[in-house]
């Protein structure tokens, strides 16, 4: 039986780990745990992982707040570069098509 490398099994276990650092929110209401969906308005609670448990960081006021306390990257982009946007182009979803759930022309 072959037996796998020590290094390599830890690297993999390693790679199937929470990083600490990584954050969750939960919501501080009454009754048990629901999607955040079914009560947008509740406070949060946001968690961090360090590695070993889940320690309280900050609660938030709702939904919309903790979303971005989870993740910042709405900042300003840094003023030497440019933002790139794309122009926003839509097909006609009842344009005539080739996909297979078309019916074929007479």
């Amino acid at each position: 039986m072959d037996e796998e490398p020590l290094d390599r099994w830890a690297a993999r276990r390693q790679g199937r780990l929470r990083k600490p650092g990584e954050k969750r929110a939960i919501t501080l209401g009454a009754g048990p745990q629901r999607g955040a969906h079914l009560d947008p308005d509740a406070p949060r609670l946001i968690l961090e992982w360090d590695g070993f448990a889940w320690q309280a960081v900050a609660t938030v006021e709702d939904y919309a707040a903790a979303c971005r306390a989870l993740s910042p990257t709405s900042e300003a982009a840094p003023a030497d570069q440019p933002e790139t946007t794309r122009p926003i182009t839509r097909r006609n979803p009842l344009a005539p098509g080739t996909g297979r759930h078309r019916k074929p022309r007479p």
